[in-house]
């Protein structure tokens, strides 16, 4: 594979983080962008180079694509947490959105870039009649979070149709792998399993498509190596399989033999939430030959492993390469 100057935002998270060290363990020359936070304890875990901006900073983007001259960017960065975005909307608009705007446009200018990869979400869709949700269901934002994505991907969109700027939509569905953050679902059952015999969860109906952070990276590396298959296109990125939240629960009680007591409707409801979140993935089989890899009982058993060390997953670049080429044994 030819090498490439790849820019990540977001690094200091979830997947941002994962999707740095994977692009580096394929020989890409990658750079980090993060945000610096005052008394944050910088810990690089690899031989990445960071450089620190504010996504709404012009200037300091502007000198960042400049100098580091980008081929290739993947917009990772953003305020995901949908419940946050209810009681701080503008903070969530001015991140995820006008930083979008700000990195987009000024790449542009800058005529470096052969290909924008930019995290859209399954939040977008919103309440729909019809399942498993494609790509070509009109969009129904619910939150400040996801109509802040809404806008970051019509914006993108008007830049590709206009100045045929190279971008491409992934809308992946929920995400789970997390070993820092239990504020999630299927972290949050996990931690709580872990440690007492209560878990107290919110509503019983919700349905979501659970796709293992693997499977999640992976997406972003299928539109990275084919970039002629994705420019200009939206994504779905998803197992195509509904999860009822108590299914989820009783898989994980299950493997830790946890014998306690749910506590349902404990937590506050969110306005108009989403009742089923299950999409459609046949374009990006079609299109980039990416499935997942992993069955919702084998990503709870991989989570479950990594929580119980209570430390950061130190991420296995194993883990994001197709099953059939992998060492099962060297991922649990």
């Amino acid at each position: 594979m030819e090498r490439k100057t790849c820019l990540v935002t977001g690094t200091s998270g979830f997947i941002g983080s994962r999707l740095a060290t994977a692009l580096e363990a394929k020989g890409q020359n990658v750079y980090c962008l993060e945000r610096y936070v005052a008394g944050k304890t910088i810990y690089n875990k690899h031989s990445i180079k960071t450089v620190f901006a504010d996504l709404n900073d012009h200037f300091a983007i502007q000198q960042i694509i400049r100098t580091i001259k980008p081929e290739v960017v993947f917009h990772v960065a953003a305020l995901s947490p949908v419940a946050y975005s209810y009681d701080h909307p503008r903070e969530v608009l001015e991140t995820n959105y006008l930083a979008t705007v700000n990195l987009a446009e000024t790449c542009m200018r800058e005529a470096y870039l052969k290909h924008f990869l930019f995290a859209g979400t399954s939040e977008e869709y919103g309440n729909q009649t019809v399942f498993p949700i494609a790509e070509h269901a009109s969009l129904f934002p619910n939150s400040p979070y996801s109509a802040s994505k809404v806008a970051a991907d019509m914006y993108l969109k008007y830049l590709h149709e206009t100045y045929e700027f190279p971008v491409t939509v992934l809308r992946p569905f929920n995400t789970y792998g997390r070993t820092n953050d239990t504020h999630f679902l299927v972290e949050s059952v996990i931690w709580q399993m872990l440690n007492g015999d209560t878990v107290n969860l919110g509503m019983e109906d919700p349905i979501r498509d659970l796709m293992y952070v693997s499977d999640h990276v992976n997406a972003y590396l299928a539109c990275f190596e084919q970039p002629q298959q994705c420019i200009g296109e939206t994504i779905n990125f998803c197992t195509g399989k509904g999860w009822a939240i108590p299914k989820v629960a009783q898989l994980s009680a299950e493997i830790l033999n946890w014998k306690g007591t749910i506590n349902w409707n404990t937590l506050p409801k969110r306005p108009n939430d989403i009742m089923n979140l299950t999409g459609a993935n046949a374009k990006a089989r079609q299109l980039l030959g990416w499935k997942p890899e992993y069955e919702l009982e084998e990503g709870l058993e991989l989570t479950i492993g990594a929580l119980k060390q209570q430390q950061p997953e130190v991420y296995d670049v194993v883990k994001c390469i197709p099953k059939s080429n992998a060492n099962r044994s060297s991922c649990r």
